[in-house]
């Protein structure tokens, strides 16, 4: 029998030899085992695993099926991914926040291919960007670059959402997460969704943040993605967006029936449903005076300064993440002046915050704290020449009347020479990357900010020391998978 299905298969005549249809068998055999093996060709098996039983009874509790439609919101400063998912009335309810295992770059879009950063915007995920044989367990992609992105000349590709706690410019999650998000994105193509919106956001949209970031040099892009949050917020529908005068509009249609919103062309004349228009600009009145109500208080503009990206505080003890090294210390918070300048600062010892251990996050005070601070404490002093200011977009916030969009083109950024360095990742190297702008530093954390997270060194130990076990951090998590099921691969590939 063997021995016929051979010779069919070759050409050959039929083996007679016992020893030689024995062999033949062999072979057969292990052809068949060969097919269940995770190979290169053959590895999707992961990506038809089940939504969570979990996760299906939270759906139901909160009216929602597995098939409905469903939109990704992140967050990089606070490090976390959201599932938004529709309701039997057409409105978008929370489903889940899943913390972020890494990211990688500085707040702010994503300018060229290679410089790490996690792209800001909107984006539309399809069917085609499910990547089932990822080398990074299992993935999908962004849609970097969009129409916006492309009228301003932005490059790079392949930024993606995916497993393995690695981020050389895309929002990584740990395995066990990154099943679930698969499995909940599956099943909304599968309802028929045609394309899945990403709103990926530099914080969350807050008065507060508002204020602490208002001289930031991206604040004029930020302030045209906020309007978009905006519009998500308040009708809890996913805004439709496009691009005209190198910018985004929300919800807009033209005012003329053969007019056409052209991403290569000027916005025509544009208008939005009443309703949605007055909603928008109402939250917007209110979002203002509370940010003048904290700059009166004397919340202080800061810019963020990260040496390559962050993650969650959840996974603080976790070192089976790319770039370890680079978490080792918090983000600064640099005070800057109205120009986007960094402020030279002296701060009274007596007014410092007291550190958990002996290196304090860096950050940059105003002379204003010295000169009201007693006069028999110490000043601490320490004068850094500025680093160069990122690339600002010139987009101005749309005036509250949508039909009297005034886009103000961005102006496309300058190419800065890269400086490569190399890094280290279990013993590998990675091809040449820019480095992140050094910090100007001082050492106080500015009046009236939220904390930020401490350095990983200093950070709350969990039960027990470092492990490179991944934390169950979901709710409504399965079980963490063993470490020698995490699917690591060099970050030269995705």
């Amino acid at each position: 029998m063997t021995g016929g299905w051979l010779s069919m298969a070759t050409g050959s005549k039929p083996f007679s030899s016992p020893a030689l249809r024995r062999l033949a068998a062999v072979s057969v055999a292990a052809l068949v085992l060969a097919g269940c093996q995770d190979s290169e060709g053959l590895r999707s098996g992961k990506a038809y695993r089940p939504i969570p039983s979990e996760t299906l009874a939270l759906m139901s509790q909160k009216k929602m099926t597995k098939h409905s439609p469903i939109l990704f919101r992140a967050f990089k400063k606070e490090a976390e991914l959201e599932v938004w998912k529709m309701q039997a009335d057409g409105q978008y309810a929370l489903l889940k926040t899943y913390p972020m295992c890494r990211w990688s770059g500085q707040l702010g879009p994503k300018l060229r291919e290679g410089d790490r950063q996690v792209p800001e915007g909107f984006y539309a995920i399809t069917p085609s960007a499910m990547n089932p044989n990822s080398a990074f367990y299992l993935s999908f992609n962004l849609g970097y670059p969009n129409a916006y992105d492309r009228s301003h000349g932005r490059t790079g590709s392949l930024i993606m959402v995916h497993g393995a706690c690695s981020s050389r410019g895309c929002f990584s999650m740990t395995d066990e997460q990154m099943s679930e998000i698969y499995a909940i994105t599956r099943e909304a193509f599968s309802g028929g969704q045609q394309a899945i919106q990403m709103q990926s956001l530099p914080f969350r949209m807050t008065p507060e943040n508002l204020a602490k970031h208002r001289y930031d040099a991206h604040m004029p892009f930020w302030r045209m993605l906020k309007e978009g949050s905006d519009h998500f917020e308040v009708t809890r529908r996913e805004p439709q967006v496009s691009v005209c005068s190198r910018r985004y509009v929300f919800n807009a249609r033209p005012e003329k029936e053969n007019d056409r919103i052209d991403s290569r062309a000027a916005c025509p004349p544009l208008k939005q449903e009443d309703s949605i228009r007055q909603a928008v600009a109402a939250k917007q009145s209110s979002d203002n005076a509370q940010i003048a109500a904290h700059v009166s208080r004397g919340v202080r503009p800061i810019r963020m300064v990260y040496a390559d990206g962050g993650q969650h505080q959840k996974f603080m003890h976790v070192m089976m993440v790319s770039r370890p090294e680079a978490l080792a210390a918090a983000p600064q918070e640099i005070f800057i002046d109205s120009k986007g300048k960094p402020v030279r600062t002296q701060v009274a010892a007596s007014e410092a915050p007291k550190p958990a251990a002996a290196a304090p996050a860096v950050t940059a005070a105003s002379p204003a704290v010295a000169a009201a601070a007693p006069a028999q404490s110490t000043a601490v002093a320490r004068t850094q020449q500025a680093p160069a200011t990122a690339q600002a977009a010139a987009n101005t916030a749309p005036p509250a009347n949508a039909a009297a969009f005034a886009p103000s083109p961005e102006p496309v950024p300058q190419q800065r020479a890269d400086r490569p360095f190399y890094q280290r990742w279990f013993g590998r190297t990675e091809t040449p990357a820019p480095q992140p702008e050094p910090a100007v530093s001082e050492t106080q954390t500015p009046a009236g900010s939220v904390p930020v997270p401490p350095p990983r060194a200093l950070a709350p130990a969990s039960p027990g020391p470092r492990t490179d076990a991944l934390p169950a951090v979901m709710r409504g998590a399965q079980p963490v998978l063993p470490s020698t099921l995490m699917g690591y691969a060099p970050l030269n590939r995705r």
